[in-house]
């Protein structure tokens, strides 16, 4: 007699590390109540570190009060929507602190994309002020007679650094296009004049849980970028479950690796946020590429490092990564994209750090799932089990009412304090995602016996090919292992007889060489015939978004463009 398994019995639990709890017991405190805890237990502890430059709690608390400050002074109510700019930077932490404390909506936004792109979110937010960089000033001057923001306040990265680059700065950002002149306009202010303007007496606001705290844009990899609104008892809750299930970090011992955008909710929650929560030292890195991760890393020694798959592929790379003492780090979380299982074991192998997967959406502020960091089991290439008060299931692709049975694939639902409110202005859009009290999430996952999930691939990624459902991650884990390969993506293409066919485009790693031919001789024996890769084309690099998601859509888009579809 067999026994059957139920999503409701919670069978992840088990794996739970020790002292880690199934339910959290919620303070109902609001983010900017964290901080100023923070300032109160910590005051002269380390913050906020940039480049060398280091601000104290009690420094970070009076600055977020200033800003704060500003923005009642230039009009800013509580629900009104305030858009930050900007790359990992001290005024991008203080703004978002000084945002929620009055009660206004914090919209991020990646300075990386077009006009078109944020002219798109300015207005469907309502955002009334921008605060951005001088790089982008001039740009954000003439964009914004097509917007209802009125003031902006731009920052440079020469603000805040310590001597003797404070006094170099000047003399060579523009050459090195780390700075720009902006032109003068109405309204303009420059971050450091605006915040001496006003006294750090910022109004009271009566904050609640259920107020709008952030419109958190998704990626925007597919279609047209949507609000998802994050509620502030979605974001204490979210710190409140990952400090959970880190039980063995003490509040104010440890240094963030504050290398992930904080424009992107995953960096947002994990390397900001949570940082300030638990009164850590965040390392700020605006440029998360090889070379300033390893510097940051060896002069700055963070012991916590949230990174994406392809930040460690990417320091896996750097020619000096085996002289490099990256023994600081204590623990390394992944999430946004798989990591390869090739990577995981090379990068523990030359490191030590333990590096636990997870996942998570924009809709989940982000995090769902994670891997046990301690004392609890570890399955390299899983996702790892819910997190405390989040239930999940796996239902059926074509009746989203029946459950499939344990180890076989269905798409993942989730249900969880940390799941957005809905999409703004998009009701429909809302009812798609959120249908009776579950959160969709698009992906095809499996769960095991003992309640570990397992991401097969996006529901929209999948190839149907010659009548079989091929995931391109089981494709790209075989190129990974291809000791010649650096990345490697797949792809459905259309094919006139199988309806669709597998190309996979590759990097190589330096000096190496190959042939499609070679490759797809590489697969025979890994891959079932009907996975094998018609096509192979080898390129310098992978189309991504700025947190390293591969961006299939524009590949797609190029293959289809080709055939004149």
């Amino acid at each position: 007699m067999t026994t059957t398994i139920g999503y409701d019995d919670r069978p992840w639990l088990r794996s739970y590390e020790k002292g880690v709890p199934a339910n959290v017991g919620y303070e109902e405190t609001c983010l900017p109540e964290f901080l100023a805890r923070s300032v109160k237990n910590f005051p002269d502890r380390e913050a906020l570190n940039f480049q060398g430059y280091k601000l104290t709690y009690r420094e970070l608390g009076a600055m977020v009060d200033s800003t704060a400050t500003c923005l009642a002074e230039f009009g800013i109510k509580k629900g009104d929507a305030v858009a930050i700019l900007l790359p990992n930077l001290i005024p991008c932490v203080a703004a978002y602190y000084a945002i929620l404390k009055i009660g206004a909506i914090a919209v991020m936004n990646n300075p990386l994309y077009s006009d078109r792109e944020l002219e798109h979110q300015f207005n469907d937010s309502g955002a009334k002020i921008l605060i951005t960089l001088d790089l982008l000033g001039n740009r954000m001057i003439d964009l914004r007679p097509k917007t209802k923001i009125k003031q902006i306040i731009y920052t440079s990265i020469g603000d805040y650094l310590p001597f003797p680059k404070n006094l170099l700065f000047p003399l060579v950002a523009k050459k090195k296009k780390l700075a720009a002149t902006v032109k003068p306009a109405n309204d303009l202010y420059k971050w450091k004049d605006a915040l001496t303007l006003f006294g750090p007496n910022p109004p009271e606001a009566d904050l609640s849980f259920d107020d709008i705290a952030q419109y958190q844009y998704t990626g925007g990899t597919t279609g047209v970028s949507k609000g998802v609104i994050l509620t502030h008892g979605n974001l204490s809750k979210q710190v409140q479950q990952i400090r959970s299930w880190f039980p063995s970090f003490d509040p104010g011992e440890e240094k963030m690796l504050g290398a992930l955008p904080f424009f992107h909710v995953f960096g947002l929650s994990v390397a900001m946020n949570f940082a300030i929560y638990m009164g850590w030292t965040d390392i700020l890195v605006p440029k998360p590429q090889p070379d300033p991760l390893i510097e940051t890393i060896s002069k700055f020694k963070p012991t916590f490092a949230p990174l994406v798959p392809t930040m460690y592929i990417g320091l896996l790379g750097h020619p000096n990564i085996d002289n490099v003492d990256m023994t600081c780090l204590k623990g390394c979380f992944s999430g946004s994209a798989p990591l390869p299982l090739e990577v995981i074991k090379e990068f523990e192998e030359k490191t030590g750090a333990v590096i636990v997967e997870g996942y998570g959406l924009t809709e989940s502020t982000p995090v769902t799932h994670v891997n046990p960091f301690a004392g609890g089991k570890r399955k390299v290439g899983s996702i790892g089990v819910p997190i405390p008060d989040t239930v999940c299931r796996i239902v059926d692709l074509n009746d989203t009412g029946k459950d499939m049975p344990v180890g076989e694939s269905g798409e993942l639902v989730i249900q969880g304090p940390q799941v957005m409110k809905g999409y703004y202005n998009m009701p429909e859009e809302t009812e798609k995602t959120l249908i009776n009290g579950w959160l969709h999430t698009g992906d095809i996952a499996t769960m095991d016996e003992d309640g570990y999930f397992f991401i097969v691939d996006r529901k929209k990624d999948m190839i149907i090919s010659g009548g079989y459902n091929v995931y391109p991650r089981d494709i790209e884990e075989v190129f990974f292992e291809n000791p010649k390969v650096l990345e490697a993506t797949a792809i459905g293409v259309p094919h006139p007889k199988r309806g669709e066919a597998v190309k996979v485009f590759v990097v190589l790693k330096d000096g190496e060489t190959s042939t499609p031919e070679e490759m797809i001789e590489y697969c025979k024996g890994k891959l079932a015939t009907y996975k094998l890769p018609a096509e192979i084309e080898f390129r310098d690099e992978l189309p991504k978004t700025n947190v390293g998601k591969v961006l299939k859509k524009d590949l797609r888009a190029e293959e289809l463009a080709k055939r004149g579809q």
